[in-house]
């Protein structure tokens, strides 16, 4: 993994984004997808919210969430959890970061659904260093929507997401939006955080 892990830090140095396109391979994606039940248990998801208190507003996105607790964390989601430890580590040494901790949530975009242009970092809390979004969708294709849209200095990026890339992006610099898109759409969703976490999802 030390490739993919440099690659992610390479992009951060360089432009404060880094896309990687194998973060899991299929065979992972797949066993996250069935022991996590995903498809199945949307109902379980909570509506997301935004701001620190978590506001509910519709108009700005449409997304569900289910916070990662350890106590439930099938073998197949340890492993992504444990390959972003092992990158936090490799940021440290290789950045000269402090990030700390790091913070996860399943998340179902239902079709037709959006999150308009925000940033993650919040006003009163900047705890979030970076973000990190891991794509679970099978056989998708660019006809389906769906794109991360990046606003950069250059312009605009657009992120289409297959299953098993990663985008991890500076919290604070990087202003960003999910586009709509024509079928459900899964990722595991969270933020490297320069502070432990007194009360941990993970």
């Amino acid at each position: 993994m030390n490739h993919i892990f440099e690659s992610v830090a390479d992009g951060l140095a360089d432009q404060g984004y880094a896309i990687v396109d194998q973060f899991l391979i299929q065979s992972e994606v797949e066993a996250i997808i069935k022991d996590e039940k995903i498809k199945l248990d949307i109902e379980s998801f909570q509506k997301a919210g935004i701001g620190k208190h978590g506001k509910q507003i519709n108009e700005v996105r449409g997304d569900y969430i289910k916070w990662i607790e350890s106590d439930e964390a099938s073998p197949s989601l340890q492993l992504y959890i444990q390959r972003i430890r092992d990158l936090i580590q490799y940021l440290n040494h290789s950045l000269f970061l402090s990030l700390k901790d790091f913070e996860v949530h399943r998340t179902v975009y239902p079709v037709g659904t959006f999150y308009k242009r925000h940033l993650d970092q919040f006003k009163q809390n900047d705890h979030r260093k970076l973000s990190l979004i891991c794509y679970l969708n099978e056989n998708w294709d660019e006809t389906h929507g769906g794109q991360l849209r990046m606003h950069l200095p250059s312009g605009t990026l657009d992120v289409f997401p297959n299953g098993g890339k990663l985008v991890c992006f500076r919290s604070d610099m990087i202003e960003h939006e999910v586009l709509p898109a024509t079928r459900e759409r899964y990722s595991l969703t969270g933020w490297i955080l320069d502070k432990n976490l007194a009360l941990k999802h993970l």
